[in-house]
């Protein structure tokens, strides 16, 4: 079976170990269907397309192209014939007679059985793949949904804590106010009477001492 070779790096993950590819299996002489070693030119168009509301999914899908590029065996197999499909056209049915005559004459003992044994082959690796970081995806995405929502109730716990402290501060502020303006009617009246005192006190003295004066100036005129 041949090393998964599908690395999502920057995305999901951080990996620093490269999937090494010197054990995957090539071919010592590929037969080239596709110089420039991608998918075909429609299908790269058609994610292009699709890319403008997701702008993650071009990248994606270059993984999920070497990933595929990297599983290829040697010899003849579902993913030349897939290659050359492509690029021909896959609605015509001389495509598949052509990519299956090269197939041929490269591998006489090519059968219909086996191309279709390949393709499952594919199918269940890319499958492997696809499970292994749709599960990381998910995974990350809960973990971020969780902190999300933990500091969430904590920001809204402390203004809600905040919120009643303020309440609880208005509270006694009015009730503080309140006494201020209670104190003057209050101490009023005692301040009255303390005042009254001292003027009494002043007046009794200055009347004791007058008619204490009145009596002295008497002595020393009639005695």
């Amino acid at each position: 079976m041949a090393k998964e070779n599908f690395n999502w790096k920057s995305l999901f993950v951080n990996d620093n170990d490269s999937h090494s590819t010197s054990s995957v299996i090539r071919k010592e002489e590929p037969v080239s269907l596709n110089p420039e070693n991608k998918f075909p030119q429609q299908i790269e168009q058609t994610y292009a397309t699709d890319s403008s509301a997701n702008p993650f999914l071009k990248e994606i899908f270059k993984v999920y192209d070497k990933g595929f590029e990297s599983l290829n065996e040697p010899g003849f197999d579902f993913f030349e014939l897939y290659k050359s499909v492509l690029v021909v056209g896959v609605t015509n049915p001389q495509s598949y007679q052509m990519a299956f005559t090269m197939g041929k004459s490269i591998n006489s003992d090519l059968t219909k059985d086996f191309l279709l044994q390949k393709a499952n082959f594919y199918i269940a690796e890319i499958e492997k793949v696809y499970e292994k970081y749709n599960v990381v995806g998910k995974a990350k995405k809960q973990e971020l949904d969780n902190n999300i929502t933990k500091d969430k109730y904590n920001l809204s716990k402390s203004i809600t804590d905040l919120e009643s402290n303020i309440v609880q501060l208005q509270k006694e502020l009015e009730a503080k106010k309140a006494e201020l303006q209670k104190m003057d009617p209050a101490n009023r009246k005692e301040l009255t009477e303390i005042q009254l005192k001292i003027e009494a006190n002043d007046l009794a003295k200055e009347k004791i001492m007058s008619s204490i004066n009145t009596v002295i100036t008497g002595i020393n005129q009639y005695l």
